[in-house]
């Protein structure tokens, strides 16, 4: 079978890519037009043609022209997605026809952000992937590759897609800027993990940035993944006059050579390598040996952006949880989210590092409610989830929705659980706690708990799963009913983390259960357990008590250094005085404790989080809760002027969170969130305004538009949403609009200020024409471009007036045009 081919392939030093598709159909002197989506049927020769020459020139895999054949990308194209990729995958096999070079099915990003971001839904995206490949597959392709992505979420609904649909193997290379984050802000670590765990088999970065550039990028990416390295590098940026790329074949084989010592395995060219570049690749590489690494890979979890190693004590939130809690209990029974999520924000603030997520409540869907409270958490709070329950259906329900890698809780020794669970953590990647009991129940010694680790650890390894994703749970007696057996538990986790070398897991405030003075039980317990190992608590963050105790066994056993968390933490205590008394310094000790004895407010500098009834409308836009920003924007126009909310409240808001966006503080998903949250409390005011009669003054007129033969427009969007919301009345003209088209709507309309948008460098020529023509018919219009292979150097080249490398840039630009004009 050919996809075993694939796997030989990979055990020879290097494996060799082919180049750019759109450069070469640009050279040929093709229609602009039909670049997109239908060129395959269209252009069939004409690709075959491509396709030849990389093959000649060393190419073993082959890309087929399919990257754009979505539904959503041809919706008006007049074909359907399968009769684009039989087409595709067609004109690429007679291609290589009378060779070993494989044909891959193209998958690139559909072109719509999905939730939380945009508007498109997991199971939409899912869907889209999943008709290219069933029709790749019909169509005869070998593999499969997907590239140039920015967003994992759209990255795991294709790869599930192809994992449920298929056998192929899976090339999965992500597209990051220079501050190694991709367009979403997603780290490296984050997406190798997921990616890894998901099942890919070999992953790396295309496209965006040239060889020299990715260096940095691909030396970090191999620090987190044993998984063969893909690179494929664009030939730098084109130059505007003459079209051609900025860095030739030779010096594009230098700058690659010197990524083998990072254990590159799979080598390609995007954007700008023509033929001469692989077949030169080719010639470099077979001089050279592939340098294998073997690293050890941490134990860690993830969200769609960030990565949570478990190299020291990190604190697993409990409260999201049913269990003796009524008004829980009512919130599932209600779906009232609103509530679900205030606990997610409280125990963030309080110091959690994960989330315990268990929904399980006799009356209610759990799988469906499950699928439901992960998507609502990780719209609004960037912390990893542990999916809780003992049912596998509402395990698979948050497995398949949740966007990162994140913890199972749990599976145990018996047979059952190990043949019903294991599967699923090993298919989405995930982590797992394995507790120590069976079919007789919870052990009666220290030894048989370590007995029944160790069985889960065997069988999770014949399952697939790494040994640094098994974490077990001791399982905290009741010191109550149990008391000669409490230690018992200290000494397996002891064995457990000495013995198997695994990460481990406890439930710590059980042993206190029928006891007075439950915190001082707890306290010690924690204490002692961290002691013996303990790199997982599950507890209630909001207890003082306990959270003080794993910051003072973090400075004691050398993790926090210099004493950095626990000196920021306690500089305002006072000490003994305070002390003796068992008080904390007024400030640091607030709140009610009506709910629970130990629900306190951490003693951290951590801002607590308001409830949705108390929050105000800046909290509400920083947090991304829509509803209640629309709720209480509404009770503001009550007693306050329109426009008086808009100069004093949404727009300061939004600058904060610009500001935030521009440190680094946060990422576009939660900007994204930010601004509509911004957008439902102008949509309010507008609706008053409009019954009232009044109007609300536009801060200027500014059209947008994806240049002609871009389809992407992803960020145009993204631009348009931010600058409704800072009062600017936007003209958007779409996507794979004509220069006649732009210049003819900005003397209708006497626009002042046009903002363009390219993704692809085959689009630039595009952007540079459409500029002139303004220049010359209306050089009283100012011009700002953005793109992710635009440059502010380039952009200055083709005579835009500015550059904006982000949406929060485009406000600015905007903010500062009218402001002088």
């Amino acid at each position: 079978m050919l996809k075993n081919r694939f796997y030989e392939l990979l055990k020879n030093d290097f494996l060799i890519l082919d180049g750019a598709m759109g450069t070469m159909i640009q050279q040929s002197g093709a229609d602009l037009g039909d670049i997109h989506g239908i060129s395959g049927i269209t252009h069939g020769p004409l690709i075959q043609s491509i396709h030849r020459l990389y093959v000649e020139a060393g190419a073993q895999i082959i890309y087929a022209n399919s990257f754009g054949a979505n539904r959503y990308k041809l919706e008006a194209s007049g074909y359907s997605p399968q009769q684009v990729i039989m087409a595709d995958v067609t004109n690429a096999k007679r291609a290589v026809e009378g060779t070993d070079a494989l044909v891959a099915l193209d998958l690139g990003p559909i072109g719509r952000l999905i939730e939380p971001g945009g508007d498109m839904t997991f199971e939409e995206a899912y869907s889209m992937f999943q008709e290219m490949v069933v029709a790749g597959k019909e169509a005869g392709a070998d593999l499969v590759v997907m590239e140039t992505l920015s967003d994992l979420y759209e990255a795991k609904a294709a790869i599930l897609a192809v994992k449920e649909n298929s056998d192929f193997p899976i090339i999965c290379t992500m597209t990051f800027e220079a501050n190694m984050r991709t367009f979403t802000g997603l780290g490296i670590p984050a997406m190798a993990l997921t990616l890894e765990g998901l099942g890919v088999d070999a992953l790396g970065i295309n496209c965006s940035l040239g060889p020299k550039e990715m260096a940095p990028i691909v030396e970090e990416l191999s620090r987190w993944t044993n998984l063969p390295l893909v690179v494929k590098p664009n030939a730098g940026m084109p130059d505007p006059e003459t079209e051609e790329y900025l860095v030739g074949a030779q010096e594009f084989c230098d700058y690659m050579e010197q990524l083998i010592p990072f254990g590159v395995k799979i080598v390609g060219g995007c954007c700008g390598t023509r033929p001469e570049y692989i077949q030169a690749l080719k010639a470099r590489f077979a001089k050279r040996k592939f340098v294998h690494l073997d690293k050890t890979i941490p134990s860690a979890v993830t969200t769609g952006i960030n990565v949570l190693v478990i190299d020291q004590p990190r604190v697993i939130g409990e409260r999201i949880n049913p269990t003796g809690k009524k008004a829980f209990k009512e919130a599932l029974a209600s779906k009232n989210m609103d509530y679900i999520i205030g606990q997610a924000f409280a125990q963030k603030d309080q110091g959690a590092d994960i989330l315990d997520v268990n929904v399980g409540l006799p009356e209610i869907d759990e799988p469906q409610m499950m699928a439901g409270v992960v998507k609502a958490l990780q719209r609004v709070i960037d912390l990893p989830l542990q999916i809780d329950s003992a049912d596998p259906l509402a395990l698979e329900a948050g497995l398949r929705v949740y966007n990162g890698k994140p913890i199972v809780n749990s599976v145990n020794g018996e047979a059952k659980s190990l043949e019903k669970i294991l599967p699923l953590v090993k298919k989405y990647g995930a982590s797992v706690v394995g507790l120590t009991l069976d079919e007789k129940g919870i052990p009666q010694t220290a030894q048989e708990r370590f007995d029944i680790a160790a069985r889960i650890l065997k069988k999770g390894l014949q399952a697939g799963i790494k040994k640094q994703d098994i974490y077990i749970d001791c399982l905290t007696l009741t010191a109550s009913a149990e008391q000669e057996r409490a230690m018992d538990v200290i000494h397996s986790l002891r064995r457990v983390k000495e013995e198997l070398h695994l990460k481990t897991v406890l439930g710590v405030s059980n042993i206190s259960f029928g006891l007075p003075n439950r915190q001082l039980i707890n306290h010690n317990f924690l204490a002692l357990a961290l002691g013996a190992g303990l790199d997982l608590p599950i507890m209630n963050p909001g207890d003082d008590s306990m959270m003080d105790a794993i910051r003072a066994y973090k400075l004691l056993a050398n993790i926090d250094r210099d004493a950095r968390e626990y000196i920021k933490t306690y500089q305002d205590f006072d000490g003994q005085e305070e002390l003796h008394k068992g008080q904390r310094p007024e400030g640091i000790l607030e709140g009610s404790e009506k709910e629970n004895p130990v629900n306190k407010k951490s003693s951290s500098k951590a801002k607590p989080s308001s409830s949705p009834e108390k929050m105000t409308l800046i909290e509400a836009i920083e947090k991304g809760w829509k509803e209640e920003g629309m709720s209480i924007t509404r009770d503001m126009i009550a007693t306050r002027e329109p426009m008086e909310i808009v100069r004093e409240f949404l727009i300061p808001a939004l600058d904060r969170v610009g500001q935030d966006f521009e440190r680094g503080d946060i990422f576009l998903p939660q900007l994204l969130l930010s601004a509509g949250v911004a957008q439902g409390a102008f949509d309010v005011i507008k609706k008053h305004m409009a019954d009232q009669n009044t109007h609300r003054e536009s801060r200027g007129k500014i059209l947008l538009a994806t240049v002609k033969g871009d389809i992407h427009d992803i960020g145009k969007n993204i631009v348009k949403v931010l600058l409704e919301n800072y009062d600017y009345e936007v003209v958007d003209l779409g996507k794979d609009v004509s220069q006649e088209a732009i210049v003819e709507k900005v003397i209708e309309e006497d626009i002042k200020l046009v903002g363009l948008s390219a993704l692809m460098t085959t689009t630039l020529k595009s952007m540079d024409s459409t500029i002139g023509l303004l220049k010359r018919e209306r050089p009283d219009c100012a011009i700002m471009v953005g793109g992710a292979v635009l440059t502010e150097a380039y952009a200055k080249k083709i005579g835009a007036d500015y550059y904006g490398s982000d949406a929060k840039k485009a406000v600015d630009i905007a903010n500062h045009h009218f402001s002088v004009v």
